[in-house]
C-alpha cells in the first residue's frame, strides 16, 4: 500500500521501525569522560553575612566550562535568596573544594577536572564585577535544583557563581553543588 506524504511516497509494507534512543546530555558527556559533579563545604549566611559558591574556569585550563546544574540545600527554617552571577571574581580568600568527582567512575584512571568549585563560607564582601543574570528563592528545609543544560558557557578566566543571602538575624546552614562538563578548546 502506497502512502503519500507531502515530501515523498512510502511503501508501507517495506517500512521497518527504527529504534531511536534519546539520552540526557549529562549521560552523554559522562560517557565521553567530560562530566563532573561536586559540592562545597557547609556555608553560613544571615546575621549580615553572605556566602559564595561557583564554578571557576582557570585562565590556563584549555577548556570551556558548560554549567549544567546547581543545587542549593537550605538546612534552615528561613527563606534564602540565591543570585546567579556570570564572570564575577571570587574574593581572594575563597577555598577550592576537594569534593569533586568524574561521574563515570568505571574509568581508570578517573578523568581529572580542570574547572574548580570555589567557595567562601561566610563574608560581607559583595560582587563588584560580572553580571547578576537572575535570582532564585530557596524555601526553608529544601533543596532547590536549577537545571541549565549547558547553556551557560564560560571560557578560561570565566565563572558561574551563586551568591546566597539571608535576611535572618541568625546563621543559616547551606550547601551548594554543581554538575558541569568541560570541552577542550580547539
Amino acid at each position: 500500500m502506497l502512502q503519500k506524504n507531502s515530501n515523498y511516497i512510502v511503501n508501507s509494507k517495506n517500512i521497518k521501525p527504527q529504534k531511536i534512543v534519546s539520552i540526557p546530555i549529562s549521560l552523554f558527556k559522562s560517557m565521553q569522560r567530560k562530566y563532573f559533579v561536586g559540592q562545597t563545604k557547609t556555608l553560613w549566611v544571615g546575621n549580615g553575612s553572605i556566602a559564595w559558591a561557583g564554578l571557576v574556569n582557570p585562565r590556563n585550563s584549555g577548556v570551556n566550562l558548560y554549567a549544567n546544574v546547581f543545587t542549593i540545600s537550605n538546612f534552615s527554617d528561613d527563606y534564602l535568596t540565591a543570585e546567579i552571577w556570570l564572570n564575577t571574581s571570587l574574593p581572594e580568600k575563597s577555598s577550592v573544594s576537594h569534593k569533586i568527582s568524574s561521574t563515570n567512575t568505571a574509568l581508570k584512571p578517573l578523568p581529572k577536572n580542570k574547572v574548580d568549585i570555589q567557595f567562601l563560607e561566610s563574608t560581607t564582601i559583595v560582587p563588584k564585577n560580572g553580571v547578576n543574570v537572575y535570582e532564585r528563592i530557596v524555601p526553608p528545609n529544601t533543596t532547590l535544583v536549577g537545571e541549565e543544560d549547558g547553556k551557560f558557557i564560560e571560557s578560561p578566566g570565566g565563572s558561574y557563581v551563586v551568591v546566597i543571602k539571608s535576611s535572618s538575624s541568625k546563621r543559616d546552614k547551606v550547601i551548594v553543588a554543581f554538575g558541569w562538563w568541560e570541552k577542550p578548546i580547539c
